[in-house]
């Protein structure tokens, strides 16, 4: 079981049009309405990969009667901790030349009582799995969440033998290193903003790495853009850089949800070193030829993965 926690969900609305013209009326060709936040792109990915998946997280209103229903919709059980607050809408805008530009309302403001809610509720499932679970923790937190909050659900998971993967920044980032997750994925950025090191390629990637396994993370894996994929198991194994296949990109939103599931969808079938790095790298640039965040196609990770290239640190500039 994959269980993806979102703290801070939304309804993702893609917009197609041919050219985007600020301070102008713009006419969309096309519209969809999907559930939305890292972690509906995760759990979403996931389960287009065959997996058992349960998505657990705080919606409000309408726009989150309308997330639950989505989720629902693609085979996606979920748990809910209502919210007085309205759940969030984002737009992403997608040209005809492939420029993306979004748009991320901040989230709904989530109560002392909610967040209580929360926490019972992924004990509770997290107990029902007990050491059977993968837990993946990502997005950014809505406004009266604590900064800890992700690092009480770190915790929480391994009281219950569950293994934790985490996707957020700043910090929340930081609070959870304390509790030692098992993966951390950040992206490039990310990485820059906690560590200070700029990450311009594998090897500044391989220093902040240090810095993250000095904080508190077990494994690592830092995302580069087309520079593809860092990864380091543990803090004394060999650094890895697998870099997929170039593509026809549609749009690069939800690729790194795409990859962390499929870190986590590789770690349940038993793949190791340069085949899981390999696997999670084609679950992200499958992403990128998807009709939408985390609607990847099984069959493509399948003919991308072994296109993929995989060097050891050693072996890259």
């Amino acid at each position: 079981m994959i269980i993806c926690v979102s703290a801070n969900p939304a309804i993702d609305r893609r917009l197609r049009l041919g050219q985007l013209h600020a301070g102008a009326v713009n006419r969309a060709t096309s519209v969809c309405p999907l559930p939305g936040g890292k972690a509906a792109h995760v759990a979403m990915a996931a389960a287009a990969l065959g997996e058992r998946v349960t998505w657990v997280g705080f919606l409000g209103g309408s726009t989150g009667e309308e997330c639950e229903r989505g989720l629902v919709s693609l085979g996606i059980p979920v748990a809910v901790v209502k919210t007085a607050v309205e759940t969030r809408m984002n737009t992403e805008i997608v040209e005809a030349d492939g420029t993306v530009t979004e748009v991320l309302e901040p989230g709904g403001h989530v109560s002392e009582g909610e967040v209580e809610r929360m926490l019972s509720l992924c004990r509770d499932l997290f107990t029902e799995y007990r050491g059977a679970a993968q837990v993946t923790l990502s997005g950014s937190l809505p406004p009266g969440a604590p900064v800890d909050f992700y690092a009480q659900l770190v915790r929480l998971a391994h009281a219950q033998g569950c293994r934790v993967l985490l996707d957020t920044s700043g910090e929340a980032l930081r609070a959870a290193l304390r509790e030692s997750p098992d993966l951390v994925k950040p992206n490039r950025d990310e990485a820059e903003a906690l560590t200070g090191v700029p990450v311009d390629g594998a090897r500044s990637a391989a220093e902040a790495a240090r810095l993250l396994f000095e904080a508190g993370a077990r494994g690592v894996a830092i995302s580069l853009g087309a520079g593809g994929m860092f990864w380091q198991a543990t803090r004394d194994a060999s650094p890895l850089v697998a870099r997929p296949p170039r593509v026809e990109a549609r749009s690069a939103v939800g690729c790194g949800d795409a990859s962390l599931a499929g870190f986590a969808v590789a770690h349940r079938r038993g793949l190791s070193g340069r085949e899981l790095v390999r696997f999670a790298a084609a679950c992200g640039t499958a992403n990128c030829l998807a009709d939408a965040p985390g609607m990847i196609d099984a069959r493509e990770v399948e003919r991308l993965a072994p296109k993929a290239s995989v060097e050891s640190l050693d072996g890259c500039g």
